[in-house]
């Protein structure tokens, strides 16, 4: 099982975001660049970034930062954060982006994202966030009509190179569950599932580990708060020997 570090910008600086308020953010105290090399020489496979401006179409200087990143580091980069347009995420992948994650745009343009799927075989991610089953979108702000599980099929069918699955009811209250809905998305996928918003301890690992078509777990909050180190994470990860690695 691959794992993705989770480095969340807005205006600049590395932060998490509390049940996805924009408003009071936790503010790390590295550099953008730093976490990602400290990732990286941890045992990071890939690295995860988002522009939160750009999930809510704040007007950042987050792309400089992403670019830099990306031209600094030795291991894949999956870009994510308010790309929503044919233009945006060709621009992405232009400055060497390894994968677009699409998040808000598999709600409200589907054909773009079918496009790009076939335009980018094994480019495309799509980001999935529910909230009591259904797909939410806007940074959380705006609650669709589709099921979870019937975008996921839709987008599995068009070539997605993985889902991207925020199970946000589990993320809000972290029940003592086994992770239920996470465990069905992937169970009923063929295309690779990288669970997000799950990772609060290496038991959550050792957990999703254990699951089927579990290939990644997408974490930030843990690594930046020092709970476990990436080291730690991924040794815990490795420990996977009857699924295939997602990479």
């Amino acid at each position: 099982m691959i794992i993705y570090p989770d480095i969340e910008l807005h205006n600049g600086q590395c932060v998490n975001l509390k049940h996805g308020s924009i408003e009071d953010p936790q503010t790390f105290d590295i550099k953008p660049l730093d976490a990602a090399r400290e990732f990286e020489d941890g045992g990071a496979q890939w690295l995860h970034v988002v522009d939160l401006d750009g999930v809510f179409e704040y007007h950042g200087q987050n792309a400089e930062i992403i670019l830099e990143i990306i031209a600094k580091s030795h291991i894949p980069v999956q870009v994510g954060g308010g790309i929503r347009s044919l233009s945006s995420a060709d621009w992405w992948m232009e400055n060497g982006a390894a994968r677009v994650v699409l998040g808000t745009a598999a709600v409200v343009d589907q054909h773009l994202v079918e496009s790009l799927c076939s335009k980018y075989p094994d480019g495309v991610a799509i980001s999935i966030d529910a909230r009591d089953g259904k797909v939410v979108s806007h940074g959380w702000k705006h609650t669709s009509a589709f099921t979870a599980m019937e975008l996921a099929k839709r987008f599995e069918r068009s070539g997605a190179a993985a889902i991207i699955y925020t199970d946000i009811d589990r993320y809000d209250e972290l029940p003592e569950s086994s992770m239920a809905n996470t465990t069905q998305m992937a169970t009923e996928l063929a295309c690779p599932v990288v669970s997000s918003g799950t990772v609060r301890s290496l038991d959550d690992i050792s957990m999703l580990v254990n699951l089927p078509n579990i290939a990644g777990a997408v974490t930030g909050w843990a690594l930046f708060n020092r709970v476990f180190t990436i080291e730690e994470a991924v040794a815990v990860a490795s420990q996977q020997s009857t699924q295939a690695e997602f990479i």
